[in-house]
């Protein structure tokens, strides 16, 4: 969910090379020329190096074209992809092992890497959603943020979650998670033909009702003693399936629905077959 150590150093040193070149040519904060010095300034001075950056965006064609840093090819390859930048206000909406989702402006859904730090490791996953004001850049074919959030203090409620769950779901069986700002690469996600609306069917409701239907089984009053068993394996399966469409990614909450599926069916077999596994 993050970068290398090794790409994370290469981001901030082309970072901090570009937000002084901004700096000196706005003059926004005195006497900063050196990177190592402008990473120890304080978070608002970075802040207002970092707004005019952004908003002036000709200056990372200006940076490029003038190399004052003598940097090789590749690395100016990498802040002239910055043009591509992405900023305004964004939720993120979970964390998965490749990378945190971004919810942006459209409903449009994004991958988004860490830095030094993985996103889990500086926002506990209890505070998501989080609505945070953000910059999304492209770094080496995946998509980072530029080292500065600004997360706002806002609690939502379980509709606003589900909201943004199901945005999330749909982006993801669709194959429309974001996980690159390269132009072309985005031309090509935006003009891919989308899947057929049966792939996309929303079996949740169905499942839901099937989970409280499946309650009411009940073993005993006469029945064969096999009933109990194969209706807690029914109950635990449904629950199964619940599970993996309303929360496809808890691989936790998954892991012990498939135990409780596989308890319930040691108890059917012993049931029917006996402990030594011969027919009762």
């Amino acid at each position: 969910m993050k970068l290398s150590d090794a790409d994370a150093a290469l981001f901030f040193e082309l970072m901090w090379s570009l937000q002084i070149y901004v700096n000196q040519q706005l003059k926004l904060v005195p006497h900063i020329e050196d990177p190592a010095i402008f990473e120890t300034r304080p978070t608002d001075e970075k802040m207002a190096v970092r707004e005019a950056l952004f908003e002036n965006p000709a200056l990372i064609d200006h940076f490029v074209a003038e190399n004052p840093q003598g940097f090789e090819p590749e690395k100016l390859q990498i802040v002239a992809s910055w043009q591509n930048f992405i900023g305004g206000t964004f939720y993120i909406e979970r964390f998965l092992k490749k990378y945190a989702v971004f919810i942006g402006e459209k409903d449009v859904v994004y991958g988004v890497l860490g830095l030094w730090d993985s996103f889990d490791n500086m926002i506990h996953k209890s505070y998501l959603p989080l609505m945070v004001k953000a910059v999304l850049l492209p770094f080496n074919g995946q998509i980072v943020y530029d080292g500065l959030l600004q997360s706002k203090n806002i609690y939502f409620g379980g509709g606003v979650k589900r909201e943004l769950k199901q945005i999330y779901l749909a982006a993801k069986n669709a194959g429309q998670i974001v996980e690159s700002l390269d132009p072309v690469q985005r031309k090509a996600m935006a003009q891919a033909v989308p899947k057929s609306n049966k792939s996309k069917q929303d079996f949740a409701p169905l499942l839901n009702d099937l989970v409280n239907q499946a309650k009411v089984l009940r073993g005993g009053n006469g029945q064969p003693p096999l009933n109990g068993p194969v209706y807690s394996l029914i109950k635990a399966s449904l629950e199964l399936g619940q599970i993996a469409v309303n929360e496809p990614d808890n691989e936790e909450h998954l892991t012990k629905s498939v135990d409780k599926v596989e308890r319930a069916f040691r108890k059917v077999e012993s049931n029917l077959y006996g402990p030594r596994g011969w027919m009762l």
